[in-house]
């Protein structure tokens, strides 16, 4: 099973490389209250843009949106694919009006998700070089030194990287290739999610004529564009809400150390207060994002929201609510999202990492007052991100809502290493008792 999964990624990687040289590629975030598309332009080269938009932080070497749509996702649930003609409708709609808008035809897509149960593992290994030098093969080899966990029936690994190598007594190597030394250690970060998951979104886009150059989890690319560069090197958790779900990931040394997911998210919300209130989803849609919050002053009770309705029946149609009321409905249920994220960081060893910064962002993260609560219920420092700033992004792309898709556009442009990206000498995989995957960092840095 594991043989099948490296030889599809190397599969991908290969796909890639061939849209990097084509010079175009489309990047689709598939989430549950919507689906985003860009299409991406490589020029190859990392100039600096007259507005300074660009540094080698972001990764950024010559790329630059040419085409973005989004489209209410159909067919999607808990960030997973329920209704497959659905879905790739909305992919194919989105697509469309990208490439429009691009005026280019796109053949290779690059995709995120979020939901499909993310664990997280922390392998590692150490083998003796055959020589004094770290060549490509060595680094194979103590790869395929890492046991792999039985992580059950069912599943698939979707990202296996390499966080840290360490050679002889060195720690914290990046890239140990050419480096001389006796002995050669490595930590490894492995994402297993439901399979099925994944064959969905593979099956969508080929019924899409597309094909897939790459699959990332959403928590990750969001961490990527909505943590800056101290962040993701001291230590940070990015808390990606979504309309389905609310992804978490873990930084440290530039690289995603823990992914989680909670099944809750902002249509939850939305759903509550139509509840609540005796609305359609759409209405309670409009009354959260322009009238909702989640801390109450003594004026909220005055304050008075229209909720307006198209029965024909008057007095029913001109009914209000107070903004009071509107938070009691709101508050519970982000306060039950926070808590269940709260519960993930305190399971991942979050406390005991060096700098524990956290980053909201995602469509959900625009509940007013939002940071506030949070800082109290997840500790103390708390702050709301956007996306990093791209080539060509439109306007109406750079929200909080968009940090997966500008996050995939990076990993698009400079993926890091995984596993697949070296020879292995793939041969059977032993199954043995792993380490969760923040304590182990603790533990070994």
């Amino acid at each position: 099973m594991m043989t099948d999964l490296y030889q599809s990624q190397r599969a991908m990687r290969q796909m890639r490389r061939q849209a990097m040289q084509r010079g175009v590629v489309a990047i689709l975030d598939v989430g549950s209250s919507k689906i985003a598309c860009l299409v991406l332009r490589f020029d190859g080269t990392g100039r600096l843009s007259d507005d300074n938009s660009i540094g080698s932080m972001a990764g950024q070497t010559g790329f630059r949106v040419i085409g973005a749509a989004t489209t209410r996702s159909r067919g999607v649930q808990f960030g997973e694919v329920t209704a497959m003609q659905e879905t790739e409708r909305a992919i194919r709609t989105a697509l469309q009006a990208a490439q429009k808008m691009a005026d280019i035809r796109v053949d290779h897509v690059i995709a995120s998700f979020s939901g499909a149960n993310p664990r997280s593992y922390g392998l590692d290994a150490q083998v003796d070089l055959e020589g004094q030098l770290v060549t490509e093969a060595e680094v194979g080899r103590v790869l395929n030194a890492c046991d792999v966990p039985d992580y059950g029936e069912g599943r698939e690994v979707l990202h296996a990287q390499p966080v840290n190598f360490a050679l002889d007594n060195r720690s914290g190597l990046i890239d140990p290739r050419g480096q001389l030394g006796q002995s050669l250690a490595v930590d490894m970060h492995m994402l297993t999610v439901d399979a099925v998951a994944i064959q969905n979104i593979v099956r969508c886009i080929k019924r899409c004529d597309l094909e897939l150059a790459g699959i990332a989890n959403s928590a990750y690319v969001s961490g990527i564009s909505a943590l800056v560069e101290d962040e993701q090197e001291l230590g940070a958790a990015c808390i990606d809400m979504g309309g389905g779900t609310t992804s978490i990931s873990i930084f440290m040394k530039k690289h995603m150390i823990y992914a989680d997911c909670v099944r809750m998210g902002g249509d939850h919300v939305t759903s509550d207060i139509s509840m609540g209130l005796g609305v359609p989803a759409a209405v309670a849609e409009r009354i959260k994002t322009f009238n909702g919050g989640v801390h109450a002053t003594g004026a909220d009770d005055r304050d008075l929201i229209d909720i307006g309705g198209d029965t024909g029946d008057w007095e029913h149609d001109r009914r209000t609510v107070s903004r009071a009321e509107l938070i009691g409905i709101m508050r519970p249920r982000v306060e039950e999202i926070l808590e269940e994220v709260r519960t993930r960081l305190d399971a991942a060893g979050f406390d005991h990492l060096p700098s524990q910064q956290i980053v909201l962002t995602g469509g959900g993260s625009q509940i007013m007052g939002l940071d506030g609560l949070a800082s109290r219920i997840l500790g103390q420092r708390v702050r709301l991100g956007r996306p990093l700033r791209v080539h060509g992004l439109p306007q109406s792309a750079t929200g909080p809502g968009f940090s997966s898709a500008v996050g995939l556009s990076l990993f698009a442009a400079h993926p890091q290493d995984e596993w697949w990206d070296f020879e292995i000498p793939v041969d059977t995989y032993a199954a043995r008792p792993f380490k969760r995957a923040v304590r182990w960092f603790r533990d070994n840095w």
